[in-house]
């Protein structure tokens, strides 16, 4: 009887259970996988964290001091910093060289690591030597000034709002070599109305002659529409899914969405993955 009741509530916990939690449910819906990115900070337990004053987000369930951080450039040699630059590499032989190459990276949901990915990988490109710059598009919830621990004010925003259409002005320096940001400035009633401006479309082509690499970082599908506003000046559209985070629902949805924009997905990075259950991930190679 113990044993019965055992499967039987492992069984009903997996069908209730709503999250992606396997390669193979991305593949089932015809995604192409282009990295796997291991969890951060997955090894330290929670008594340890809280001790250390990390700060729990119940929302996500993750802990919010190594939520956003820059692996690839404070530990360049770890098993996720490998993960990154597989990303990049992938990135690289799927698509023609040339320059001013404008990459999106969203997710269906918050709290799924785009942010993260997104910082990341731009690191991985400055370390090759492109000149590269990362966008905060998300004029919302913006946070790229925190992860780089900016204070200036000046961002996208004021480009498109006409304030300022310097785009030296609103460029500021990473602290990585090769490395540029333009924060998403001050947060405006209307983000969806400044991204379709012909502003935007000025500011496109200045930073394309200027860059080799450009990454948005944007709001996620289902909450607004922003992401999908900016994919007519991008050339690689890629979706952050999160391990036991992203949702079946949110995530067929934002699928669907695209596919009424005639819009594609040209990968997904699977994100937060338990490193036992990777290649590579037990172990610094």
């Amino acid at each position: 009887l113990g044993f019965s009741l055992g499967i039987a509530f492992i069984l009903l916990r997996e069908f209730l259970d709503s999250t992606i939690k396997s390669i193979e449910e991305i593949e089932r819906r015809g995604l192409a996988i282009l990295a796997i990115i291991p969890s951060i900070g997955s090894d330290l337990d929670i008594k340890k964290k809280k001790k250390k004053g990390y700060k729990l987000n119940l929302r996500s369930n993750q802990f919010e001091k190594i939520e956003r951080r820059l692996l690839t450039h404070e530990s360049p040699k770890s098993p996720i910093s490998e993960a990154y630059r597989s990303l990049r590499t992938s990135l690289m032989y799927d698509s023609k060289e040339e320059n001013g190459k404008v990459i999106l990276v969203t997710s269906p949901g918050p709290g799924e690591g785009k942010t993260t990915t997104v910082a990341n990988l731009a690191i991985t490109y400055a370390n090759m030597g492109k000149k590269t710059l990362l966008i905060d598009g998300d004029l919302r919830k913006p946070v790229l000034h925190k992860m780089f621990k900016n204070t200036h004010n000046k961002g996208l925003t004021n480009f498109l709002s006409n304030s300022d259409k310097n785009i030296e002005n609103i460029l500021f320096d990473s602290g990585v070599e090769n490395l540029k940001i333009i924060t998403s400035g001050i947060v405006p009633p209307n983000p969806s109305e400044l991204l379709a401006s012909d502003n935007m479309n000025d500011f496109v082509k200045q930073v394309k002659d200027n860059f080799d690499v450009i990454l948005f970082d944007t709001p996620p599908l289902i909450a607004v529409t922003d992401a999908f506003v900016i994919t007519k000046f991008v050339d690689k559209f890629l979706l952050v899914v999160r391990a036991s985070v992203t949702q079946k629902g949110a995530l067929e949805r934002s699928l669907v969405n695209m596919t009424n924009m005639d819009n594609t997905v040209d990968g997904v990075i699977f994100n937060g993955v338990d490193e036992s259950s990777t290649y590579g991930g037990g172990y610094y190679y």
